[in-house]
Order: C-alpha cells, then structure tokens, then sequence
C-alpha cells in the first residue's frame, strides 16, 4: 500500500460525519407508539399538533386507548413540558360565544378560566378534529391540581378534565412498525 493511499484513507476518515439529530419523545411519538402513564400502558391511537402560522407547534394532543377506553394525554411546551391525562366528558354547548368563564361539572367541581387562544391544528389518527383548520381553545383550573380543556372547531365541541402529571412519569416506546 502506498503511502498515498494511507493519507488518503486517514483523511477520509476524519471527515466529519453530519450530526444525528436527537428525538425527543415528547413531540417525536407517532401513531401505534405505545405510552406509559403511571404504570398504565396505552398505544396512540391520534395525534393533534397545535401551532400558530409561521411557528413551531407549542402543544401536542396524543389520543391513547387502552383497551375500549381512550384517553388524552396533553403535552404544553414552554421552558418545561407541562403534561396532563384527561378523560373526556359529555356535555353540551351551541356557539363559541357561549362559553362561560367559570364552569361547574358534575355538580361539584367548579374550574375558573385561565386561558383562551385559536390555534392551527395538524391531526395523525384517529382525533375529534380536522386537520389544518383553526381550532379555539379554553383552559380551566380548578381545585386540587384538576384541569378542564374545551376545543371547538367548526360547530364541535369536545371537553377534557384530567388532571397534571410530572413529565418524567410519563415513558415512551416505539411501537413496531
């Protein structure tokens, strides 16, 4: 071997290689992935992606079934993630203009508005929503750490109550594909 050619392949192998992007499962999981929420196993089933145009999205919707039951686990980012499992509720309201800024549920836990905004939304799955089309969004707080979410688009409303979970309960695997 020449030399030249052990120059040439020392070279070669200190090119540098192009940087591996990193995943993160937090906004990285797909559809058929499976989700871990407190020792709970759920597969995704669907998968809301909210944005504003022109920005990157700030809040993820993941659709999780397990067995006949489906759940929503909600991820807000922000400087942290903020996580809450939510259990879909019944109930029924005519127009955007009538919702209120306190709510009682079930006759006993009363929520106060903390937030309200429109967002794009981009869906995967099976969700309540269609895709690429504004979506109005109520945030509730409530007593004990409980939340309440209320989404309308395009005369539907779907409601959330679920309560904060630590992001570091939450654990994330690939399903098979």
């Amino acid at each position: 071997m020449s030399i030249w050619k052990r120059v040439g392949s020392i070279l070669k192998s200190q090119k540098e290689q192009p940087p591996v992007q990193a995943s993160n499962p937090m906004e990285d999981t797909v559809v058929g992935d499976i989700v871990n929420v407190d020792l709970e196993e759920y597969i995704v089933s669907g998968k809301q992606i909210y944005f504003d145009r022109g920005f990157p999205p700030h809040r993820i919707a993941y659709y999780l079934q397990n067995g006949n039951t489906i759940s929503c686990l909600l991820v807000e980012k922000g400087r942290t993630y903020e996580c809450f499992i939510c259990e879909f509720v019944e109930g029924a309201l005519d127009s955007p203009n009538d919702v209120p800024t306190s709510l009682e549920v079930n006759g006993g836990i009363t929520y106060t508005l903390e937030s309200q905004r429109s967002d794009l939304v981009r869906i995967e799955g099976n969700t309540d929503f269609r895709g690429s089309e504004e979506v109005m969004l109520w945030r509730y707080f409530g007593p004990d750490g409980q939340y309440f979410f209320l989404q309308w688009q395009d005369g539907k409303f779907v409601a959330m109550e679920g309560t904060k979970t630590p992001a570091g309960q939450i654990k994330f695997m690939k399903g098979s594909r």
